[in-house]
């Protein structure tokens, strides 16, 4: 497991070009990080007497209040119960995302540990983004997502190795020597002689053809009657290469979802969320995805509603673009998680964790 890093370094004003709202001078500033930080330490609610001890500055209770009612008025904090203290609504929480947090440099040891969590020796590239997930996931205590990319490079051999009755192993290894697994089902009753004619009659008319490309040819030749397979044999070879096949590219990798379960006793919460892991799996939503981490240069962050993924409050999402050896954007990879995940410690984690991701398919 990767290290984690500490609570970010916070500013105490705003950084350049971030507009001020008029109840942010740099008393407010100070309040609303400290309203924040503490919201994504404990979720709680946080009084004035309990900022008191905690501000750098030397200010009473009662002035503490005047200003968190003034960040309230502001639109930056709010109230969830009469006589409680503040927590930070999303646009308080996007103003301290874009100008008052601070995060350092990921440290030697930080990035040793992600560079092993996605090394891809002796692991298929899909193995190896699924490992990426799993980390960020745990380390972020959210949902970790990966839009992986279409394999576009030349096949170098497909193989057929019979598992179980009626299962079956497809071995995909392309040009770049990246290796892929899909289980399959399979006519029940196929003779071992079967997988191995298969595997042969692709690997016959492969010739340096894209995945894409070797399914158009092999079916062109099984609807011609060409192929001189038998009719289970077929359905196989159809089976095999259709697991990969897909409109538009790419496949989503989603791990720790049941993070977001967590704590969550309202049922309407629980299929709002589950509703969003369907919408996740569909194919314009890994479109959107990618157009979304391609917005700007390196880690984009969205708040409550912003990326348009998602329409409930109490969710956000951080995610970057990855790119290949072409230095083209081939997918991405992030988290979705509550809107207290920690932004100062995630942020350059994913940033970091995206460029390994690009190297290793550079």
């Amino acid at each position: 497991m990767a290290k984690v890093l500490g609570m970010p370094t916070l500013l105490t004003g705003l950084r350049p070009g971030v507009s001020m709202s008029p109840a942010l001078d740099s008393r407010g500033a100070t309040i609303l990080r400290q309203v924040v930080e503490m919201y994504v330490e404990t979720g709680e609610p946080v009084g004035s007497r309990t900022l008191s001890r905690r501000l750098p500055l030397a200010l009473s209770p009662a002035t503490i209040r005047n200003a968190m009612a003034d960040l309230e008025e502001a639109g930056l904090l709010y109230a969830p119960h009469t006589s409680a203290g503040r927590l930070p609504t999303e646009q308080g929480l996007r103003l301290f995302v874009d100008g008052l947090l601070e995060f350092g440099a990921l440290s030697e040891e930080d990035r040793d540990a992600i560079a092993l969590r996605c090394a891809a020796s002796g692991r298929s590239m899909e193995e190896t983004l699924s490992e990426a997930g799993q980390m960020l996931s745990g380390l972020a205590g959210a949902a970790g997502l990966v839009v992986a990319p279409k394999t576009e490079a030349a096949i170098k051999h497909i193989e057929f190795v019979a598992l179980s009755p009626g299962r079956a192993l497809v071995v995909l290894v392309n040009a770049h020597g990246q290796v892929e697994n899909r289980v399959i089902d399979v006519p029940a009753g196929l003779p071992p002689s079967a997988f191995t004619q298969a595997s042969n009659f692709i690997n016959a008319r492969l010739s340096g053809r894209t995945l894409e490309e070797t399914r158009t040819k092999v079916a062109d030749e099984i609807q011609a009657n060409r192929s001189a397979l038998d009719g289970l044999t077929q359905q196989m070879i159809e089976a095999g290469l259709a697991t990969w096949a897909g409109g538009g590219g790419g496949s989503l990798i989603l791990r720790g979802q049941s993070k977001l379960l967590e704590n969550v006793d309202q049922i309407a919460r629980v299929q709002e969320i589950q509703a969003l892991f369907e919408r996740l799996e569909a194919q314009e939503t890994m479109l959107r995805l990618l157009e979304l981490a391609q917005r700007g240069q390196g880690v984009q962050i969205f708040i409550g509603a912003e990326s348009g993924l998602f329409n409930s409050a109490g969710l956000s999402m951080v995610v970057a673009p990855f790119r290949d050896g072409q230095e083209q954007i081939v997918g991405a990879i992030g988290v979705i998680g509550p809107t207290r995940i920690n932004y100062g410690r995630v942020i350059p984690v994913v940033d970091y964790t995206a460029r390994v991701i690009g190297k290793l398919l550079g």
